[in-house]
C-alpha cells in the first residue's frame, strides 16, 4: 500500500457536505454519488484511492475486487456489517470507522425508548391522534428502583447506563472485554449473563453483531428472565431473535420491546412492528444533525491524516499500520520488514514457523506491529499480490508461514538499550538480529555471526558468505562495480565463525549480473530494501 498516495476519494452513500469539503481542502478529488446501483459502484469504483460509505453501501468482495487502486474503506459510524472486513484485508485494503461519531446519539435514542416502554408514550400519543382520552389503558411504571441489564459495556452502553442512573435504575451489565473493575467506575456491576436474565426489568443491547452475539436473547433466554421484562435493541438486528421475541411478547413473557433495528431492513414481516406492546423506528439511532455531521467530519479528517501521512485513527483492520506513522516506530517496521526479508532470502524458504523475538523494554510492546512486518519480509517477491501490513499475517497463514513473537525485557549489551529485534526459522540455523541506530535499520548479527560494525539495511545491499581460506572478494567487486558504474556505499563484515564470514555491501544501485561475483563466493545474494 503507497501510504501518502490517496488521490481520489467516492462517496457512495448521503453525508454531510463538511465530508467533502474537508476532503478537498486536504488537497483530495472528490466525487460524490450517493444513491448507486451495484454495477454503476464497480464501474465508478475502480480508479478511486478511497471509498467513504454510510450503511446503504454494500462493500463486497467483488466490489474490492473490481477496485483496483483502493486503499482504504472510510465507514461514517460505528459498525461496519457492510464492509466484507475479510476481503478488504486480504487484498490490503484498510477498514476504518468512526467509533465515537454517533455514540451519543444512539444512546439517547435507546434511552428515549426505555422512558417510551415504561410509559407508553408513543401508543398513548396514537390514541389521542384517534381522538380518543384512555387514561386507563395506558398505566405505565416508574424507572426509579427498576433494574436495566446492559449487555455491551462500550461508548453506547456506558453512555446508556450513565444517563438511566440519573432516573434511579439500578445498572449492572455484561461485556467480555471491558473490565469489572472499569464498569464498576461509572456504576455498572457486572455478572454472567445467567445471573443477569432473571435480576432485570429491562435490557439493552449494545454489541456488535457477531456469530457470538446472534440470537443473545432467544427463547432459552427469554425463559430466564423476569416476566413481563421489556427489551430494547438499538444496536444491529439479530441480536435478538425476533421469532423468539414475539412468541415473547404473546405469552406476556416480554411485557415490551423497542426496535431501532431488524434482521431485515425495512422488515417485511410486520408481526412484530405491529405487535401493540412494540415501539419500533426505521433505524434511526445516528440520525441527528449532530452525529451525521460529526460522522463525516471524523471520517474525512481520519482520510486525509492517512493521505497527508499524519496518522490513522478508527482503524478496523491491519491496527500495526496506525503505528507506521509514528517518527519512533517507522525505523522499526523498517528494521522488521528488513529482517523477514533478509531471513527468506538465506534460509530460501518461505514456509514453516518464525520466530519474532522483542528484546529490551522498549520495545515491550512492539511485537504487535513488527510481526507484521516480518511477514511482510518474508512473504516478499513470491506469488502473493501486494503484501502490506493489513494483510501480511493472513497471506502468510495462508502460504503455510506461521509467525510466532516472544519478548524479552532484557536485551544483550552493548547495543540493546534502545532494543534489539531476533528474527528465527525455526528448525533451522538462520537467525538474523538487528536494532535501530539514529533512525537507520542496521544488521548486528547473522546466522550465530556478530558484525564488527552493525551494517545498515536500505538501498540495494549485497550479502555474500566466503570462507577464512579464500582471498578476499573485494577487489574483484570493486573491479565489477567500476565496470558498470555503480559505486560502494558502504562495507560491513562480521566475525568468523567455523572459518566462515558474512559481508554486507551497501551499493548505489543494484548490479545486473553477479556473474563474476559467484565463483568466489559461497553464496552471494542482492536484496533492495
Amino acid at each position: 500500500m503507497a501510504l501518502g498516495k490517496l488521490q481520489k476519494v467516492l462517496i457512495s452513500d448521503s453525508l454531510d457536505p463538511c465530508c467533502r469539503e474537508i476532503l478537498q481542502a486536504g488537497g483530495l478529488r472528490v466525487q460524490e454519488k450517493p444513491g448507486l446501483s451495484k454495477d454503476e459502484l464497480l464501474r465508478e469504483i475502480r480508479d478511486c484511492d478511497g471509498l467513504i460509505v454510510r450503511s446503504a453501501t454494500k462493500v463486497t468482495a467483488d466490489v474490492l475486487e473490481a477496485a483496483e487502486r483502493l486503499q482504504v474503506v472510510g465507514r461514517a459510524g460505528t459498525g461496519v456489517d457492510n464492509v466484507d472486513v475479510e476481503a478488504a484485508t486480504r487484498k490490503g485494503v484498510l477498514v476504518m470507522n468512526t467509533p465515537t461519531g454517533n455514540s451519543l446519539s444512539a444512546a439517547e435514542l435507546t434511552c428515549g425508548m426505555i422512558l417510551c416502554l415504561a410509559r407508553q408514550i408513543p401508543q398513548a400519543a396514537a390514541s389521542m391522534k384517534e381522538g380518543k382520552w384512555d387514561r386507563k389503558k395506558y398505566m405505565g411504571m416508574e424507572l426509579n428502583g427498576k433494574t436495566l441489564g446492559v449487555l455491551g459495556l462500550g461508548r453506547i452502553g456506558r453512555e446508556v447506563a450513565t444517563r438511566m442512573q440519573a432516573f434511579g435504575m439500578k445498572t449492572i451489565g455484561y461485556d467480555p472485554i471491558i473490565t469489572p473493575e472499569a464498569s464498576a467506575a461509572f456504576g455498572v456491576e457486572q455478572l454472567p449473563l445467567e445471573q443477569i436474565w432473571p435480576r432485570c426489568d429491562f435490557i439493552t443491547v449494545h454489541t456488535p453483531l457477531l456469530s457470538s452475539t446472534m440470537g443473545l436473547l432467544n427463547d432459552s433466554t427469554f425463559a430466564k428472565c423476569r416476566r413481563g421484562v421489556q427489551v430494547v435493541n438499538c444496536a444491529r438486528g439479530g441480536i435478538v431473535d425476533e421469532g423468539a421475541l414475539l412468541r415473547a411478547l404473546q405469552s406476556g413473557q416480554c411485557g415490551g420491546a423497542a426496535l431501532d433495528v431488524f434482521t431485515q431492513e425495512p422488515p417485511k414481516d410486520r408481526n412484530l412492528v405491529n405487535h401493540p406492546n412494540v415501539i419500533c423506528c426505521p433505524h434511526l439511532g445516528a440520525s441527528t444533525r449532530e452525529a451525521q455531521s460529526r460522522c463525516g467530519k471524523e471520517i474525512a479528517m481520519q482520510i486525509v491524516d492517512m493521505a497527508t501521512g499524519k496518522g490513522l485513527a478508527g482503524i478496523v483492520n491491519g491496527q500495526a499500520l496506525s503505528k507506521a506513522f509514528a517518527p519512533q516506530t517507522k525505523p522499526w517496521i523498517a528494521l522488521a520488514r528488513a529482517l523477514g526479508t533478509v531471513l527468506h532470502t538465506v534460509g530460501k524458504q518461505a514456509q514453516g514457523s518464525v520466530q519474532v523475538c522483542t528484546l529490551g523494554t522498549p520495545l515491550r510492546e512492539a511485537g504487535s506491529y513488527l510481526t507484521p512486518a516480518v511477514a511482510m519480509g518474508m512473504l516478499a517477491g513470491g506469488a502473493q499480490k501486494e503484501v502490506t501490513l493489513v494483510n501480511a499475517l493472513l497471506l502468510a497463514q495462508e502460504a503455510g508461514l506461521k509467525v510466532t513473537t516472544t519478548h524479552g525485557d532484557v536485551a544483550p549489551e552493548p547495543d540493546g538499550s534502545a532494543g534489539l529485534l531476533q528474527v528465527a526459522l525455526q528448525g533451522t540455523s538462520h537467525r538474523a538480529m538487528g536494532m535501530v541506530q539514529g533512525s537507520t535499520p542496521v544488521l548486528r548479527e547473522l546466522n550465530g555471526a556478530t558484525f564488527k560494525q552493525p551494517a545498515p539495511l536500505a538501498g540495494p545491499i549485497l550479502i555474500y558468505r566466503t570462507k577464512a581460506s579464500e582471498p578476499s572478494v573485494l577487489p574483484t567487486l570493486t573491479g565489477l562495480l567500476g565496470k558498470v558504474g555503480v559505486h560502494l556505499q558502504s562495507y560491513h563484515s562480521s566475525g568468523m565463525v567455523a572459518g566462515e564470514q558474512w559481508s554486507i555491501v551497501g551499493l548505489s544501485a543494484p548490479l545486473s549480473n553477479l556473474g563474476e561475483l559467484k565463483p568466489r563466493v559461497m553464496e552471494v545474494f542482492q536484496l533492495h530494501l
